[in-house]
């Protein structure tokens, strides 16, 4: 084992060491783990707190560390029955969030999945930016509740428009921005109109507020206005939910002359409208259209956006746009939820969006996100023959891809994992009634291209 092994498997080979030691033993030291299993300090390190963390060791500065005492045989099992009648009915349900065949193995090809691969996140200068976060007086003191003002006016730059740092609510990311929206904007009951297909953490969220989705049919140019209008005739819905740049799965653009009218549809029933930006900077190098709530001047449109997706998973950090009374709605549901959003993580934002390396990160990504999108494209059509790619999308992390007739996309799924690659079953992205079959294919989540052809080729082999 190298000093790179990671932590996780040394913790494997020490899980098997303490089998055989008894309750109370104390194990062999850092120095002697290091030369036995030939890691690093820091390996060995972060593996012993993982066994600590699950109970396996016990650990004593200065002593050393010991075999935690085991559980008793025949101990007995709580009875957490009682918590079924006390919780009621308020489940929340994740279905459409996670996937139903279980964590992928090691080696799965994943054509699944909606954030960047290691090798095209901004890990360098992220870490850049947090050092400097970090070095900073002021980086543990409490955040104000709306946000940092610099990283607000950053987040108020990109949207353009007439939007102020003081229209800006920074957020944990994106999903918690959704669900801090539907939760301030309708209340338990109502329905909120989205388009279909559309993104399943949207559904989830919304559903987790007490809202029921009504789906609303799209077209090659996104969401069709005529039927958004009978749509909230029908329903009364005060909410309307949607993805006008680079829609989650399809990749649709929605055409300009349908930008002015879905919000004038909106505005004319009394309605907000929530515009999910979370593509912004996933464009493939042609122009994004700015988003809805630059040319709104009523406070109908309610922008939320994130840098988790072009940036690193764990940055969560995002931002809400509203103006009215609307917006004092969303700070009052972030005081009540979590005060304020880590500062540290604020201030590594606003260093890498003020970098120089942010837009040549921008750029770069651009250029290797058009390059996978080709490779998978191509290869799906040399293939794959009878799958029909809906559209090449001009920015975005997916292809949304038609399966021939006869074929059940749960199926296809549950079989392609058998081969080794994940892929999204397009089931999961409606609210109601599936009109055919459909697989969402990421091309962002291999390490290469050639990984993503190799991906193509198994699924060839599930029929």
């Amino acid at each position: 084992m190298s000093d790179s092994s990671s932590s996780a498997e040394l913790a494997v080979r020490l899980r098997a060491l303490l089998s055989g030691m008894a309750p109370g033993d104390r194990l062999p030291s850092s120095r002697d783990l290091v030369q036995r299993y030939r890691v690093g300090p820091v390996t060995v390190s972060q593996a012993i707190a993982a066994l600590a963390a699950e109970g396996a060791v016990i650990t004593r500065p200065g002593s050393g560390t010991f075999v935690a005492p085991r559980a008793r045989a025949g101990a007995a099992v709580a009875d957490t029955a009682w918590q079924t009648v006390a919780l009621t009915d308020r489940a929340v349900d994740t279905r459409s969030l996670t996937d139903a065949l279980g964590p992928p193995s090691a080696g799965t090809i994943m054509l699944d999945g909606g954030y960047l691969h290691r090798s095209l996140q901004a890990t360098r200068a992220l870490t850049a930016a947090l050092g400097r976060a970090g070095r900073r007086p002021d980086a543990w003191d409490r955040a104000p509740a709306a946000g940092l003002s610099p990283l607000r006016a950053v987040f108020a730059t990109m949207a353009g428009g007439g939007v102020t740092p003081d229209d800006v609510l920074i957020t944990a990311g994106g999903q918690s921005a959704l669900s801090m929206a539907f939760r301030a904007i309708a209340g338990p009951g109502n329905p909120v109109l989205m388009e279909s297909p559309t993104y399943p953490g949207a559904m989830a969220a919304a559903r987790a507020a007490g809202l029921s989705p009504v789906p609303v049919p799209m077209d090659a140019d996104g969401l069709r206005p005529d039927l958004l209008a009978e749509a909230f005739e029908l329903t009364r819905a005060r909410v309307l939910y949607c993805q006008p740049a680079h829609h989650n799965p399809t990749g649709a653009v929605l055409a300009p002359e349908r930008r002015r009218q879905v919000v004038e549809v909106a505005r004319a029933a009394g309605a907000f409208v929530i515009e999910d930006d979370f593509a912004r900077h996933l464009g493939h190098g042609g122009p994004v259209p700015p988003p809805l709530v630059a040319a709104d001047r009523d406070g109908t449109v309610v922008h939320l956006t994130s840098l988790t997706k072009p940036a690193a998973p764990s940055l969560r950090i995002g931002a809400l746009i509203a103006r009215g009374p609307v917006m004092a709605r969303l700070r009052a549901v972030r005081l009540v939820d979590d005060f304020f959003v880590t500062r540290p993580l604020q201030e590594a934002a606003l260093e890498l969006v003020s970098s120089p390396a942010w837009e040549r990160h921008l750029r770069t990504l651009a250029t290797a996100l058009r390059e996978r999108r080709g490779e998978l494209a191509a290869a799906i059509a040399r293939e794959l023959p009878g799958w029909t790619i809906t559209r090449v999308p001009t920015g975005g992390l997916h292809l949304w891809v038609r399966l021939p007739d006869g074929l059940s996309d749960p199926a296809v799924a549950g079989a392609a994992r058998q081969f080794g690659v994940a892929v999204s079953a397009g089931s999961r992205y409606f609210a109601t009634e599936v009109p055919a079959a459909w697989l969402r294919l990421g091309f962002a989540a291999t390490a290469d291209t050639a990984e993503l052809v190799e991906g193509v080729r198994r699924l060839a082999r599930v029929g």
